[in-house]
Formats: structure tokens, sequence, C-alpha cells
């Protein structure tokens, strides 16, 4: 719009000179705002084709899905024995309840070859095999037709996915449409003899409006996805019919495709993407064989291996046990994922509470992780604060995910040393296997590669290892370069600022200003990416002067609302430090109580002379000091009351978790009460929903900031998010 003013500003001026020189450049103007909304069109057409083609490929899938996962446990010769057996006990854990847990199936039944229910899993729980009367007309022709093939021999189904003929279709069961399949329990060796169409069934039942649902929505972005029964003529809405294997349509997937072009015309603004991180590390491996070579040490031959293959302080395997086991079960192909760990923080916890404590928090780690692997699974300790997993057997990324986020949660639940309560973090790298590599020493430097990623992304979570992670080691210097050149440019980089909402009245009381970088190039890079290679390279202090001068400008203009800085740890060690603030303030005309600068738990309790003395400087003349991300690295919530600072910011990933882990809720109650009782204020980051929202206010949380109030905005946006009467929505 603004080119098109100005070449009708200029058309106008030459109207009387060159008349056929407007009506060409008006056409031409008017040629480009319809090839725009003609694009606009194309690409919400093209959006809705895929999604449409996406959602059939969903659909046509739904019952192979169901009747792949029977066959993890239909094929197996102790399935046919403990059915035989009528051991429900067995069948629950393995035919039922295991079936709902790992693969959502709400409902399965197993029957014997007179088509009698012999167990049932209905409404989250075993139920009498009588349960089986509510699906037994929907589901006996299914089995019936399943026994017909069986008894014929078809097995045109069987390939090298498919191990058994099944018979699915879908259904409605109990008023709500479902996936019904019937799998045979069979041998999976053959030494167990079955007169074909006379084996036991697996029935399984898995409804389309429930959990499957979610599952498609997250995981293939469908917006505003659900089941009805009629075809939706509501706008904006598209219907994909469900059919029957008689080709009845049995009900619809309703979703809200997504528009493109339709979002590019009414905001006119790039779609910010790009979130890559550089990782680069190589890790050598040895193997050194303790041998005994003394007769007299003969009779203790067995303690001696133990002692060569186990870390003596928590009792794990070492590295040489780990990697002959991993070598051993590369050669099976029974390797599926092999973890690497590294405790976040871990130097803090040794230098400030002495080796003692950090040996018992190496200890006590080591049993959370054994408590969260599955049996059969090897946990080992490689050294320092680095752990090593290695899953067995052919489990499923989403499975892989589950253990990750597992460990990750249970390194932030507080440790007890020395009389106080410690928190730390971990940080994941994982490998899959075959997917990328064969053997152990590729996976193990794959897993390290991921596992610097996971720290260099901000700790404390988990990252599964990608090719184009050794595509980013290449971009680093090319980075590094980009960034210099933008320092002199001037206008690649922006700062965008978020609300910090007071907690009483939901009044906006403040600004969080956030850095951002849209390269001509890559287009926008997430700061986790180049603030680490700004810190690493001595160009942070450049950044950081140009973040808080742009900052503590913009906010000179607010009344009464103030404004917060990041500051590295790098920064604070700078002798000048205060000194640069000061100048700034001046020159600028910002109130220094109007400025809070955010340090993290490092930089809090670094006891560099630089690093005090600039604190003591700032807080000395009015500017407020808060611990950012309080809780993501080693904290001791007993040390609150000594660190010099004014203000506690609680990490986001405590209230993420908040009403659904109920340790998070205890410890951001116990970090506000500590706060509060040592004359700190708190602030909860990434708040999402109103319940969270709610649930901070009750605690006591004196200020609110997160996506439920507002997303970090440009300073022209700002106005949005000023008003007086925001709240949450």
């Amino acid at each position: 719009m603004r080119s098109k003013t100005v070449s009708l500003k200029y058309s106008g001026f030459l109207l009387k000179r060159a008349l056929p020189i407007l009506v060409l450049t008006g056409c031409i103007g008017l040629g480009v705002l319809g090839l725009l909304i003609w694009a606009g069109q194309e690409a919400d057409r093209v959006s809705y084709n895929r999604q449409a083609s996406l959602a059939q490929l969903v659909v046509s899938q739904l019952r192979s899905k169901v009747a792949h996962n029977q066959e993890s446990v239909t094929v197996w010769d102790d399935a046919v024995e403990q059915v035989r057996a009528r051991d429900s006990e067995w069948m629950d854990n393995n035919l039922g309840a295991w079936m709902h847990e790992y693969f959502g199936l709400d409902q399965a039944y197993v029957l014997d070859p007179s088509n009698q229910a012999v167990y049932a899993f209905a409404d989250g729980g075993p139920r009498a095999p009588d349960a089986f009367g509510v699906v037994e007309d929907e589901a006996l022709p299914l089995v019936l037709a399943l026994r017909d093939k069986l008894r014929v021999g078809d097995d045109s189904q069987v390939s090298d996915t498919v191990l058994t003929p099944g018979v699915s279709d879908l259904a409605v069961i109990q008023g709500r449409p479902a996936v019904v399949s019937v799998k045979p329990i069979v041998s999976d060796t053959g030494d167990i003899q079955q007169i074909p169409g006379e084996e036991s069934v697996h029935l399984a039942v898995r409804f389309l409006d429930g959990s499957l649902i979610e599952e498609l929505k997250t995981d293939y972005l469908f917006e505003d996805l659900h089941f009805s029964w009629t075809a939706s003529d509501a706008p904006h809405y598209s219907s994909l019919p469900f059919y029957a294997a008689d080709g009845s349509v049995l009900g619809y997937m309703v979703w809200h495709p997504h528009h493109p072009g339709e979002t590019m015309l009414s905001k006119l603004i790039p779609v910010l993407s790009a979130l890559i991180v550089l990782a680069l590390c190589a890790i050598a491996f040895s193997l050194f064989l303790y041998h005994n070579r003394s007769k007299e040490l003969q009779a203790s031959e067995e303690q001696i291996r133990y002692m060569a293959l186990h870390d003596p302080l928590t009792e794990l395997p070492n590295r040489n046990y780990f990697n002959e086991y991993v070598d051993v079960e590369l050669t099976k192909g029974g390797a599926s994922a092999l973890l690497f760990l590294d405790l976040d923080r871990f130097k803090q916890v040794n230098d400030t509470l002495g080796h003692p404590s950090g040996d018992a928090l190496i200890r006590e780690f080591g049993q959370r992780l054994k408590a969260i692997v599955r049996q059969g699974d090897v946990v080992a300790r490689v050294g320092g604060d680095e752990f090593t997993v290695m899953l067995r057997g052919k489990v499923s990324v989403g499975e892989v995910d589950g253990i990750c986020q597992r460990i990750v949660d249970s390194a932030r639940r507080p440790f007890v040393l020395g009389g106080q309560e410690v928190f730390v973090g971990v940080s994941v790298g994982v490998a899959l296997a075959p997917r990328d590599g064969n053997d152990r020493v590729s996976l193990l430097r794959r897993a390290d590669v991921a596992l610097y990623f996971s720290k260099n992304s901000g700790r404390s979570r988990y990252t599964f290892f990608s090719e184009s992670m050794d595509q980013l080691l290449s971009r680093r210097q090319e980075m590094e370069g980009d960034m210099r050149a933008a320092l002199k440019a001037g206008n690649e980089f922006q700062v965008h600022y978020q609300p910090i909402i007071d907690a009483r009245d939901h009044r906006v009381k403040g600004y969080e200003a956030l850095l951002r970088w849209e390269h001509p190039k890559f287009g926008s890079i997430s700061p986790e990416l180049f603030i680490p290679i700004a810190e690493e390279t001595g160009l942070i202090e450049a950044v950081g002067a140009f973040v808080l001068r742009e900052a503590c400008t913009a906010a000179a203009e607010w009344s009464g609302k103030s404004v917060a800085v990041n500051v590295s740890g790098i920064e604070l060690r700078d002798e000048g430090y205060a000194a640069k603030v000061k100048n700034i303030l001046l020159s600028t005309g910002l109130s220094p109580q109007a400025l809070e600068l955010e340090v993290t738990e490092t930089a809090a309790t670094d006891e560099a002379p630089a690093v005090v003395a600039n604190l003591d400087a700032l807080r000395a003349i009015g500017v407020q000091i808060a611990i950012d991300d309080f809780g993501t690295g080693f904290s001791s919530l007993g040390r609150l009351r000594t660190l010099n600072v004014d203000r506690i910011k609680i990490d986001r990933s405590f209230v993420r978790g908040f009403g659904e882990k109920a340790g998070d809720e205890a410890i951001i109650r116990a970090i506000v009460e500590l706060a509060h009782a040592s004359g700190l204020k708190t602030t909860a980051e990434g708040v999402e929903t109103s319940f969270q929202d709610a649930g901070l206010i009750r605690i006591g949380c004196d200020s609110l900031q997160g996506f439920l109030y507002s997303k970090p905005v440009p300073l022209r946006d700002i106005e949005l998010t000023r008003s007086p009467d925001s709240s949450p929505g």
C-alpha cells in the first residue's frame, strides 16, 4: 500500500505532462494488487487441498494403525498360552491396560474360539467379560468374517509390515463413533498348534471423538478439529466423511483449514520462522579392559569385574560396561535409543556446598534415573555429572519422548543437601538407532551433539539429533560475521516489549525488553542461537548496550511504567558496566527506579569483585535487580535471603506444569513464601491460561507475564498492550 501511494503521488505530479504514463502506472498498480489477491487465494486453495489430502490420508490409516498396534501383543506365544489359561491379570497387563496406556485403545476384549468373551477392558479399567455385550452386535460380524479368513487361509493382507489377517470397520459403539478391529492371537514362533479359524481373538475399540481427535490436533496441527454426526455448514469450516465398510457415512471430521493467504492480506507481515541452534562437540571414547592376572585375586574375580564395570559412587554401570553392553545389543539389533545426560550447574553445587553435597546429588539423581527407565534399559555414569542411558527394544519416538520428559521433570524436583533444598536441572541429547547410526560411536557422538544443542537452548530440556545440527556447525562463523555487520547496519536488530502485569488488578506495570534479529537472508533468528555466540565472541557488550539504550529511550516516554532488560554475566564482569548504565540513564532521561536489570542465578551468586561492585552500585542509585528464570539451573531456596537482588522471576517450566503436577505448585508456593519473607518480589513467567493466572494470584505472586496477556510486540504496537484495563482473556 505504501509503494502504491508513492506511485500515485508521482503520477499526480506528472498528470498534465504525461497522461499515458499515469494510465500505465495505474494499470500496473491494479495489476499488482490483483496479483496479490490472486496469490492469496491460490495460497488458501493450495493450503486447503493439502490439509484435505492429509485428512483423507489420516482417516484411511486409522484402521490399519489400530490393527498394527494390536499385533504388538497378539502375535506372541505368551499371549496364546495365557489366554488359554484364562490368566485375567496377565491379559489385563498386556492385552488391556497396556494397550490403553501406550496406544490409547478405549476398549479391548478377548474372545475364545466359541466367541465367548473371557476378558474385557473398558472405561479405563478391567470389567467383567459380560461387558462385551455392549459391542457384541457390531463386533460379532467382524469376528465371524475374520474366522472365515483364517479357515480358508486368506493371507492376502499379510506383508512385511502386517503379520496376521485382520478385519476392521467403523461403527457406533455406545453412541460414539469408533474404529473396531479384530486380530487373531497366534504364535510368533509357530511352536504352538492352533486350528485355523478357532484361535482366540483380540477385539480393539478406539473412539474417534476422544483422545484420537486430540492426537490428530496435536500431531497434524488441525485447528478446532472435532467429530460431528453431520457435515458442518459453518463458514470457514471443512468436513471430511468417515465411511464404514458398506459405504455408509458414519460421521464427519470437521476442522478450520489454515488460510495463509487471508492472513497475509489482512496483516501484511511476514511469517517469522527459523529456530536454529548451533551445536558442535566431539567426544573421544576410550576403552580400558581390566584383567586380573594374579592367582591370589582369582577368588575375588567377580567382585573385581564388578568394580571395573561400575561406578563406585552410584553403583551404576560405568563407561566400560555401557560401551560393551551397547556394542552387544547393537549387533542383535536390540538397541533403539541412546541418551546422553549432563546435570546443569552441577559445578556450582560443588563450589558452594562442597564435594560431599555434590556426591550426594549424583547418587540421588542416579536413583531417580533408575526409577524412570524400564526394566532391561541400562543407566550408566560415565564421569563427573554425565550419564548415559540405553533404551532397549523397538520403542516408539513417543515413548522415548515421554521417558526424556520424565527425566527432565525428575531433575527439577528439589534435592535436599546438607539440610537445604537445592534445585538443579538436566540436559539430554537423544540419538535413535538405526536412524542416526548403527554403531555405538556414531550414536554417542550424535547424542552428544544433541546434548550440546539442549544446553545451548536454555538447559533443562531434551533434544533429538537431526542432520541439520551438523549443518549448523558450518554456519557459526558466518553468523558471527553477520552479527558484526548487523551491529554496524543498525536496522536488523529490533527490541520488542512484553507487558508485565500487576497481579492485584491486572494493570500493566511495565514491560520486558526482548531482542529480535531479522536477518536479511535467514529471516528471524532466535536469541537462544545468537546470544551465546555474542558472548563467546565478545559482541555481547555491544549488543547489550544497544538493547539497554533502546529500552531506556522507549521507557522514558511512558508514565509510571518500568522496563526490564536482560544482562549477561559477561557484562557484569566488566568493571565499568555500572558507569555505562548510569550514562545511558542520564542521556535518555529515564529514572533509575524505572529500570530493572534481569540477571541469571549464576551472575547473582558470582563473587567476582567486579560483579559485586556493579550490583551494589546499581542498587545504590535505585536500579532494581531481578533473578531471571529462577529454578532452571542450580537453585537453593535457602540462599534467597543472602542474594543482592530485589525480585525473583519464576521460570516458565514450573508455571507450565501448574495444576497438573502437584510438585510444581508446591515449588512455586515455596519460592513465593520464602521470597516474601526475605523482602523480595516475585514475577511468574510463561502464563498462558486463566487457570494458571488464578492459581498464581492465589499463591501470592506479585507480577505475571506471558502470552495470556500479550506476546512481545514492537514499540510501534505497544499501545495495544498499554491499556489500564488489560486483563486476561
